[in-house]
């Protein structure tokens, strides 16, 4: 099953090794339309609260604690208690 990966229009993001790295990780990269400014919206503010309430001044001592500690912020804080005007202010779980 391929995955997505967002980015902006860069041109980093559209060079061909880019591309091939992509493909060779089974992702479809997505960008948005040239002057299209909500394409990534939800994906940037996701990783934005990633960072601040998860990721910010925290050390991992490797990828796999790295891993389990996101994992476990998406699961039980992101996707369980975050309310969403969006969806009636209803967390994506419910």
């Amino acid at each position: 099953m391929a995955r997505i990966c967002h980015s902006d229009r860069g041109r980093q993001y559209a060079a061909n090794d880019y591309k091939a790295i992509l493909a060779k990780h089974v992702f479809i990269g997505s960008m948005s339309r040239k002057g299209d400014c909500w394409g990534n919206a939800v994906a940037e503010s996701f990783f934005h609260t990633l960072k601040v309430e998860c990721i910010r001044k925290r050390i991992f001592k490797n990828r796999k604690e790295a891993k389990r500690i996101i994992f476990a912020w998406i699961e039980t804080r992101y996707n369980r208690t975050r309310r969403y005007l969006t969806l009636d202010y209803l967390s994506s779980f419910e």
